[in-house]
This record gives C-alpha cells, structure tokens and sequence, in this order.
C-alpha cells in the first residue's frame, strides 16, 4: 500500500524555492516538535540525513523506506472514490460508538512493558489493525509490533514498530477529526478522479504525502519521496502539463529566494566579513552584466535591484535535472544534490517547489517516448554534467493534489498530516 510521509528532518541547501538561506525550523507545535537543529548553520555542499537513537542497521533500513516507498495504489484512482466512501460509513460507526481513548505519552519500544500499551492495543482494536482478540497485556509484542507498523504505514509515518511521540500523536488525533477529513478529501477525490485519465500516463505529487506519483493505465510506474514547501511557503495546487526537461540546469534564484533567504544570509556573513557569492558559487547581475561579489553591499538597497543565478555544477541546488511546466507560482520539480531529507520522515522543507528522489528514474520515464533517450542516456547526462534542455516528444499531464485522507480498493485507510491545515480539524493533525 501507498506509503507517502512526512516528519522531523532538516538539511540545508541553496535550493530555488526549497530550502531558506537562513538558519530556521520547521514549526512545531500540540507538544510535538519537528523542527530544524536549532544551532543549524549555513552548510555548502552536500550534507547526510540525521541521526537517532536506534541501531544503525534498523535506521539506515528505515531511512531507506522512506527514500524508497513501495509502488502502492494511484491516490487518484477512481476505485478509490467508493473505497472512501465505504471508509467514511466505518468511521462514522466508531463516532457514533463513541471514538476512540487517548493513548498516553509515552515511548516503548518492541517487547517492552508499559501500562500505555493496554490503551495501544485498545486503540488498534477500534481502528482496525488489531484483532478484537488481542486486547490486554502491556507488553508490546510482536503481534502488536505488527499491527503498530500497519498502523503507522496507513498513518505516514515511519514504520518502525515503536510507540514514541510522533505515532502517539497521530493515535490521538480523534476519531470525529478523521471524519472530518474523510469527508473533505472524498469531495477532492471526486473532483480530481473527474479529470484523470486512467488510460494516459500523469504524474501526481500529493503535497501532504510529499511523494510523487508516475502512473500509466492506472498503475503506479514509480513512486518518489519528495521535498515539498514549508508550512509558511506552501506548495501550490495545480494542473499542468510537464512539457520539458532541462539536464545541468542554471538556477535563476526566484524573488522569494532573494529577498527572504539570499539578502538577509548575505547581510549576516557581510558583518563575519564573509561574502555568501563567494561561498556559493552565485552570481549577480545587474543590466545584464556580471556584478563583482566583493563590490556587493548587502546593507544597501542594491543587491535587490540585482539578478541571481548559479552556474550547473556539483553545488548547483537543482541537481542534474529540472522537470518543468506551465506554472502562475513558478514553481518547478528537480532533483538535488542533498540527499538527507529524503530519508526523513518530515519532508516539508522547501519553499515551493518539490524536489525529487531518484529522479532519474522519473526523468526517462518522462523521456522514454522521445527517439534516442533511452534509459543510459540519462544516467549519463548525469556523469557527464552535459547541458541539454529536452522537450517532451508527448507532454504529460499534472497534478499538484492535497489529499490527507482516503482509502484505497484493498480496503487500507490512509491518513497524512493536514500540513497546511486545510481540513478545518484540530492542530493535533497537522504537526505529528
């Protein structure tokens, strides 16, 4: 089943309507905190994904789920109306039997005993993926670590079989507040699978899931964790046509970029007597002509006069591959040379734009149709830095969606943070 996640994470990378220059975090908030290192610091270059407290073999062996989601079923399958529908007369049974207890905070790991586990094994009944059988004990056994990982897979989170704050805080989100939310996503569902041609190929990126979809014939070709925008830089919903690739691209710095990270970061390393053009490989024009960096008065009104761009390269934030399409928010998918956040749990992080895992994938895939591009090709437009913009022999449909909950024809019922909180519910839902 589709797997689509979001949690704590933070790298930072000059990355065009991704990642702000300056040092901030992601909001946290209902006690659960899922920001950036509070001491996070302007990095050049690639950075690796964060740390925890687990074995390394079992957190490079969940990192690598999240990278690495499993195919699933299209979010925007048509069966998944009716599977909705059916999921919304479920939860309104459990309204009306009276929901569900809150669990209580606690952490416990597989074959630990606490008393929080008894409410765990309570709530998994209620919901399903704990068989009414099962109700007692406080030892989080394996039938019960089983049933946890289900729960968290259908949740969006990672699924490591742990009961810690993130899974206790989406356990607690009310049953009457799932309601709510199977309810507004089944009208969004109605209205998206309207437009969807099942026999075409498209490609759907579901902003609260951060993952991208490529379906063909209503199967899902490939599925890619994704890096959408922050909670104050939303990723916009849209419908488009992909139209063109452009391979080793220059990054135009976009407005937001400029005046919100790359001026205020440029003013901060001017007082270290630093220059952030020089560290970044950045340059600036004015008139057209190139603008000598260490002529730049970041206090002065000029620098936001001027134009911005980097050159292709190993630093350059879009990585080796642009995908582009008509947008009013000039927004864009592309790849990255930071790979970190894609193996995080929360990948809300950008500033509108969304970057892409294994985008070579999607890009042949994007390509295939057009002579000559066959699937070395593009690993080889990524070894060799070549500069090549490609359209597309037939564009592709796509979707830009909010869908935080819905079920899908196997009967699983997913659920997703409402990231921008769009689904009138409590704050519990958005921030886990």
């Amino acid at each position: 089943m589709s797997r689509p996640a979001l949690g704590r994470g933070g790298r930072f990378y000059i990355c065009a309507l991704a990642v702000s220059l300056s040092a901030v975090g992601l909001a946290a908030s209902a006690g659960v905190a899922h920001a950036l290192d509070e001491n996070w610091a302007l990095q050049f270059g690639p950075t690796s994904g964060g740390g925890g407290s687990d074995p390394a073999t079992e957190r490079q062996a969940l990192k690598e789920l999240e990278r690495n989601p499993p195919p699933g079923f299209p979010t925007l399958a048509a069966a998944n109306v009716a599977a909705t529908k059916t999921a919304i007369e479920r939860y309104t049974a459990i309204v009306e039997a009276g929901g569900w207890k809150a669990v209580p905070d606690a952490t416990v790991k597989p074959g630990e005993d606490h008393f929080a586990v008894v409410e765990l094994r309570d709530r998994l009944i209620v919901s399903g993926e704990l068989g009414a059988d099962k109700a007692g004990g406080e030892n989080l056994d394996g039938t019960l670590v089983e049933a946890l990982k289900v729960y968290q897979t259908n949740n969006g989170l990672t699924p490591n079989g742990r009961l810690d704050k993130p899974t206790v805080a989406a356990l607690n989100v009310t049953a009457e507040d799932r309601l709510t939310q199977l309810k507004a996503n089944l009208k969004r569902l109605t209205e998206l699978t309207a437009v969807v041609k099942p026999q075409r190929k498209y490609v759907v990126v579901n902003i609260p899931a951060a993952q991208v979809e490529a379906v063909a014939l209503n199967k899902v070709i490939t599925r890619h964790t994704g890096v959408v925008g922050k909670v104050d830089r939303p990723t916009p919903l849209l419908r488009s046509t992909i139209t063109e690739l452009n391979f080793n691209p220059t990054w135009r710095l976009p407005p937001t970029v400029i005046t919100k990270d790359l001026i205020p970061q440029g003013q901060e390393m001017q007082a270290k007597g630093e220059n952030v053009l020089v560290k970044t490989g950045i340059e600036a024009y004015s008139n057209g002509k190139k603008v000598d960096p260490e002529k730049v008065d970041w206090n002065s009104s000029a620098p936001k006069s001027y134009s911005y761009r980097q050159p292709p390269g190993k630093d350059n934030p879009l990585g080796f591959v642009k995908i582009n399409f008509a947008s009013g928010e000039s927004v864009y998918m592309h790849d990255s040379p930071s790979s970190g956040l894609f193996g995080s749990n929360f990948r809300a992080a950008s500033s509108g734009c969304i970057r892409v895992h294994n985008i070579e994938r999607l890009a042949y895939w994007l390509v295939a149709q057009n002579d000559g591009w066959e699937q070395d090709r593009v690993e080889e437009m990524k070894k060799t830095g070549e500069r090549k913009d490609v359209r597309l022999a037939t564009p592709v449909p796509l979707h830009f969606v909010y869908i935080t909950a819905w079920a899908t024809e196997d009967g699983a019922i997913q659920f997703r943070r409402d990231l921008y909180n769009r689904d009138g519910v409590a704050e519990i839902a958005t921030s886990y």
